[in-house]
């Protein structure tokens, strides 16, 4: 398999904005501007190749950035040393390729690399994505808490210790 994992690149803009919208049901609206905003908080800005084309991307930010998410700031009050995942979104047409898995052993490296002790990330659990919700539970992350979005969807607080 050709799956390449790098550092995500200007370039990479607006098919990674792309793939979000392809996702929004599961992550919130971005924008190229957003993303820049984004990329600027995070310690960890990810794309994932397969054939030259990107095909999945990860954003991670360290614990400590000024960011104006509920989810984070909900970790950020209970937790310390931590890598937050913003967002990790894959192809619907690389689903099963690993895309998932590879961004996350780069993920595993920073965080060891950073001293972080901990990963956070939140997956929707009403209505629920169970592909992402099976994932982590494969990733061995459990949940921590629950919380109820300002949409009225339901986000299930998951954590793995590094």
């Amino acid at each position: 398999m050709s799956l390449n994992v790098r550092a995500m690149q200007t370039r990479d803009s607006e098919m990674v904005v792309q793939l979000n919208a392809d996702a929004v049901a599961f992550t919130s609206p971005m924008d190229v501007d957003r993303l820049r905003v984004l990329t600027r908080l995070c310690s960890l800005c990810l794309v994932a190749e397969h054939h030259q084309t990107v095909v999945g991307f990860l954003l991670a930010m360290p614990e400590g950035v000024d960011y104006d998410n509920g989810n984070y700031c909900w970790f950020s009050q209970r937790l310390r040393h931590f890598l937050y995942v913003d967002r990790v979104v894959v192809s619907a047409s690389a689903r099963g390729l690993g895309v998932a898995s590879s961004l996350y052993e780069r993920l595993y490296r920073e965080a060891t690399d950073t001293g972080a002790l901990q990963i956070a990330a939140e997956i929707d659990c009403e209505p629920a994505n169970l592909p992402s919700l099976q994932f982590h539970e494969r990733q061995h992350f459990v949940e921590i808490g629950k919380r109820e979005l300002p949409s009225g969807k339901w986000v299930s607080m998951q954590l793995q210790t590094v």
